[in-house]
């Protein structure tokens, strides 16, 4: 494939694309299990997810990467071009992503459709509206708000305290100026006055109930779960006590069906949910990985962030959740940041630098100490950059191979599938040749304080955990309420192993803050709040939306 450093949009522009039924075909999937959205795009139906299950699974993959730096690291990338290059050596593979939230998309970090060639087509419908299912989860949010503050307006029967009302509103924004608001001011008619706020539609729980769910109904019953509010005994109102879950439900109903489309290279992608990793379990949804595992003998999916956020999630949520067991687990990372990671500044990542690449590589050992305890398989990609050294790389390559680390050079950004062919093979000897011992770092029937710790200790490398009164206070009421044999979701900065965003590399001897407990019961977890992780983010400076604009045919400019 030639070489080219154009722009990912007009590398997707260029690309010529299947209709998808074309694709569909290559699974096993034929129109009429198929809801179109045009020629490019499908809802897979209810009556095809049924019909799979009496197939056998194939193997699941996870990729994951080290702490992200402003360097970039390619994750989704290396995930696009790893599924390309898996049926180039003829294995019948699948993709299963998560959709990019346009908050970030038109903020700073970019969308999650890939990048080079090694891209999920089209990009423009997929980092904008896509089918639609974002708005739907962002309408559902803000129904389930109406319908509360409407109970308040009515009479209150629930006796909701509106002073504990935990349930906010939602949009797929960065907007800082919602994150605390006033509503129902203007008198009688206009509701009650009362504290609000707004969080970005990826952090919103619904989000998360709809990756978890194991299907329509499982769906429905999760969302009966959510916590909305406290009543004046102090005691938790659901979704159910509402009585609005169907409602919910009903707008949901088609969001949950998960997404066809495919990459560059025509291979099958599932692009279905997208919660944060930071924040949220930061997965795509179960109903879309498991119905790619019975498509396919190979599934490439991933974990937001970091093996300390997405991967730690995927292993103590997801697959808890779902049953789900991964074969293996891809590491990505790059030269450049592994440099930042060693102190070097991003204005001077393009010199070659030994020591400080030398001094990042315990970042990188960090995330295959925490992969391998739970004991699986793990393989280091190399997503190669333009600027890296033929020393650099030797030098990455040498660490891992002085370990007994598997590791392969990917240029999948460069040459698509063909240059994962490497990565590809690596990762198919390691999974025939190493022992899959997989098992979770902690039990479901530990307190929530030793989850948070054995997280803390055996994934980030710290020393221990400060709970700050309030948690105190709410573990104490979580216990009553029966809570405390959730699973827990560590709501934390990306940056770092810590919860401080400037502690890089591989910090020790640090302790972590949690400054508060926000239960998720519909999800099934209960998310710890620590440092200064925001539910809705706000924008830079310079946003990328200021470089995005649409020409006189109607295509997209600008998105990256």
């Amino acid at each position: 494939m030639k070489t080219s450093y154009k722009s990912d949009i007009e590398i997707a522009q260029e690309s010529t694309m299947k209709p998808i039924v074309e694709i569909a075909e290559t699974i096993g999937l034929s129109e009429d299990d198929l809801e179109l959205f045009g020629k490019y795009k499908a809802k897979i139906s209810y009556e095809a997810l049924a019909n799979l299950e009496t197939k056998e699974n194939g193997k699941i993959i996870l990729v994951t990467s080290i702490n992200p730096t402003p360097a970039g690291e390619g994750k989704s990338t290396v995930t696009v071009g790893l599924g390309d290059a898996f049926r180039r050596i003829g294995k019948k593979a699948i993709i299963a992503m998560r959709e990019p939230s346009l908050g970030p998309t038109m903020g700073i970090k970019g969308g999650a459709t890939g990048g080079g060639y090694s891209q999920v087509l089209p990009m423009e419908d997929i980092n904008l509206h896509f089918t639609g299912d974002l708005h739907a989860i962002t309408t559902a949010n803000n129904a389930l708000a109406a319908l509360l503050d409407n109970h308040l307006q009515q009479g209150n029967e629930l006796r909701i305290d509106q002073r504990r009302i935990v349930w906010k509103r939602a949009l797929d924004l960065n907007d800082r100026a919602l994150r605390k608001v006033i509503i129902g001011l203007g008198g009688p008619l206009q509701g009650v006055p009362r504290e609000d706020g707004f969080d970005i539609t990826v952090a919103s729980e619904i989000m998360a109930v709809l990756c978890l769910a194991s299907d329509l109904q499982d769906l429905r019953l999760r969302l009966a779960r959510m916590v909305v509010a406290y009543n004046d005994k102090k005691e938790p109102i659901t979704v159910g006590d509402l009585g609005v879950e169907g409602a919910l439900t009903l707008l949901l109903k088609d969001a949950i069906k998960p997404n066809l489309v495919q990459t560059i290279e025509h291979t099958p992608a599932l692009v279905h949910g997208g919660p944060f990793a930071n924040i949220a379990h930061g997965c795509n949804s179960v109903i879309a990985t498991r119905a790619a595992a019975k498509l396919a003998d190979y599934v490439l999916t991933e974990g937001g962030f970091g093996a300390d956020l997405g991967a730690e999630k995927f292993l103590h949520i997801k697959a808890r959740s779902a049953g789900i067991k991964p074969e293996a687990v891809v590491i990505v990372a790059t030269i450049r940041a592994l440099k930042m990671h060693g102190g070097v500044e991003k204005s001077d990542l393009a010199k070659e630098n030994i020591a400080s690449l030398t001094s990042g590589f315990a970042n990188l050992q960090k995330h295959i100490e925490t992969i391998k305890s739970f004991g699986l398989p793990v393989v280091v990609a190399i997503n190669k950059f333009i600027s890296d050294t033929e020393l650099e790389v030797k030098t990455l390559l040498e660490w891992c191979n002085r370990r007994g680390v598997a590791v392969a050079l990917t240029e999948v950004w460069e040459k698509g599938g063909a240059g994962g062919v490497e990565l590809a093979k690596t990762l198919l000897s390691v999974i025939e040749k190493e022992e899959n011992k997989f098992q979770p770092l902690y039990d479901l029937s530990d307190s929530i304080e030793k989850k948070v710790q054995t997280i803390v200790q055996k994934v980030y490398g710290g020393k221990d955990v400060e709970f700050s009164p309030k948690a105190k206070k709410q573990l104490i009421d979580f216990e009553k309420f029966g809570w405390s044999n959730l699973a827990v979701c560590m709501a934390k900065s990306q940056y770092s192993l810590s919860d401080d965003p400037t502690k890089l590399g591989r910090p020790t001897d640090f302790t972590v803050t949690v400054r508060e407990f926000k239960p998720s019961i519909g999800a099934g977890f209960i998310v710890a709040l620590t440092g200064e992780v925001m539910t809705m983010p706000g924008l830079p400076k310079k946003p990328a939306a200021l470089n995005m604009d649409v020409d006189e045919n109607g295509k997209a400019v600008g998105l990256f």
